[in-house]
């Protein structure tokens, strides 16, 4: 009996401490899960601070758009300015941009995407201050020149930085978040305009942008190093930081490390890497082809000349005109919140060929409309709905789309220069369409104007069918692989 006692005694015991063991490692494994979705919880508030302020880069950006558009009037009546005067004040900032985004290249591969954007915070200050200060039209062009090379930097460094630093799932969403705050900066200076306008007040309109720019310059200060860029610079520790407080799961800090680390062993070749390979200069060519159809689609001719096309749509004052431009601002900002939300869902071609289409049906439209005359509230409110159709188009689609696509398909080695490329075509087609619009109205008449933007935006939709691949949930890494591999653009991303 006492052995049998014993035996089970000794038995209840051991399932004891078996249970008790099992209970303090679930316990334990408990509080590592906690900990585990805590740390993954502070590192996407983490990634959406450091993915937000690298955007606001674009809410300057559309500031700069949207400001011209409802100053130009009073700037012209101060200066007495003829058309071909005004062409240049718009343009001038386009030929700083195109200097600024071929300067970024080198500026953010020798200081890094951080500093670049902190030189483009400060030049965004000084151009904003010496554009309300301006003497004369020189002065201002001058000024807005400035305004050009922070514009253009930021405009080719944002993207980058944000191509780099956020997950791959995510990336077309984050990237798309730049485009969005352009289309806030451009509300935002719309509104700003309409307020000022009732002093007829045109430097406050364009100084004032000197304030959200610093508020920038202290918000970029506070971003980390992109990963990809230290462990170029032989800085893995720093990158492995920056990437755990990115991904917060040390798991994927690894494989992503793995993963960009074999890509990053090749240098940044630019020129050399033109000269000698074809690949290379395919997806150049590509970003090129992209960013001329995006200003081609004549969505700056909007922006920068709205009060301009709502007088042609039969607003006769100006104060009707720029309550007309907000509306076009506000169809802007929501349309993009599309492209965020289903950018990386559906994928970028899907929605590349719905926008061209909205857009060619919306500026033909308006060009038929102009074509019949417009007279009376039901012909005005029709070419109104036409031009915010086609805004919409544009807001869901190409504005950001081009963008993200630009930054997604050049390879590692020479990501820095086909980018930095593609960002000045960007702006010197932008300064072609915005120094040849008011000279167009007059050559070939106002409708046929509009029906050309139509035609090329559909001829922009058959170059997507052809050429653009899709990218969605695609590896830069893989995209670059399969570019430099020989496959056709279309097919990059594909599986074998």
């Amino acid at each position: 009996m006492m052995s049998t006692d014993g035996t089970f005694g000794a038995k209840t015991s051991s399932r004891r401490d078996r249970s008790e063991q099992t209970n303090l490692e679930t316990s334990h494994m408990s509080t590592l899960d906690d900990s585990t979705v805590l740390t993954q919880s502070r590192s996407k508030r983490y990634g959406l601070f450091v993915c937000l302020m690298a955007a606001l880069a674009g809410l300057l950006f559309g500031l700069d758009i949207g400001v011209i558009s409802g100053a130009l009037p009073f700037i012209a009546k101060h200066f007495v300015l003829n058309d071909r005067s005004q062409e240049w004040i718009v343009s001038s900032m386009m030929v700083g941009a195109a200097i600024g985004a071929l300067g970024a290249g080198w500026l953010s591969y020798r200081l890094g995407r951080r500093y670049a954007l902190a030189i483009a915070a400060v030049l965004f200050i000084v151009g904003s201050l010496w554009s309300g200060f301006a003497v004369n039209p020189a002065h201002l062009i001058a000024a807005r020149l400035v305004l050009g090379l922070a514009v253009g930097m930021a405009s080719f460094t944002a993207p980058l930085y944000l191509s780099e630093v956020a997950p791959r799932q995510v990336r077309g969403a984050m990237i798309s978040t730049y485009q969005l705050m352009i289309t806030v900066g451009i509300l935002a200076a719309f509104l700003s305009n309409i307020g000022l306008s009732y002093i007829a007040d045109w430097r406050w309109m364009l100084g004032v942008i000197a304030i959200p720019a610093a508020f920038f310059l202290m918000g970029v200060l506070a971003l980390p190093d992109s990963p990809r860029w230290l462990l170029q610079r032989n800085r893995g520790d720093e990158a492995r930081a920056v990437l755990q407080r990115l991904y917060g799961n040390p798991a994927d800090v690894q494989a992503e490390l793995e993963q960009v680390n074999e890509d990053n062993t090749r240098p940044q070749r630019g020129w050399s890497l033109l000269r000698s390979n074809l690949n290379f200069r395919r997806s150049v060519m590509l970003g090129i082809v992209l960013q001329v159809f995006q200003q081609l689609t004549g969505i700056n001719v909007v922006m920068y000349y709205a009060p301009r096309i709502f007088e042609l749509a039969g607003f006769a004052t100006h104060e009707q005109q720029l309550w007309a431009t907000v509306i076009v601002g506000l169809v802007n900002v929501v349309a993009t919140f599309g492209a965020i939300a289903f950018v990386d869902r559906w994928g970028r071609k899907p929605i590349l060929y719905a926008g061209c289409a909205v857009m060619a049906f919306g500026m033909c439209s308006l060009g038929i409309l102009l074509h019949a005359g417009v007279a009376g509230l039901v012909a005005q409110s029709l070419a109104v709905a036409a031009l915010l159709l086609f805004i919409a188009g544009f807001a869901m689609s190409a504005g950001p789309l081009v963008w993200i696509l630009c930054s997604e398909i050049q390879p590692q080695q020479g990501r820095d220069f086909g980018i930095a490329v593609s960002t000045l075509v960007n702006w010197v087609a932008n300064m072609v369409v915005a120094a040849t619009f008011l000279s167009l109205l007059s050559t070939v008449g106002e409708a046929n104007t509009f029906v050309l933007y139509a035609i090329l935006n559909v001829i922009f939709g058959i170059v997507v069918f052809f050429y653009v691949p899709e990218t969605r949930g695609v590896s830069l890494e893989k995209l670059g692989n399969d570019l430099m591999a020989g496959k056709r653009l279309r097919d990059l991303g594909k599986a074998s």
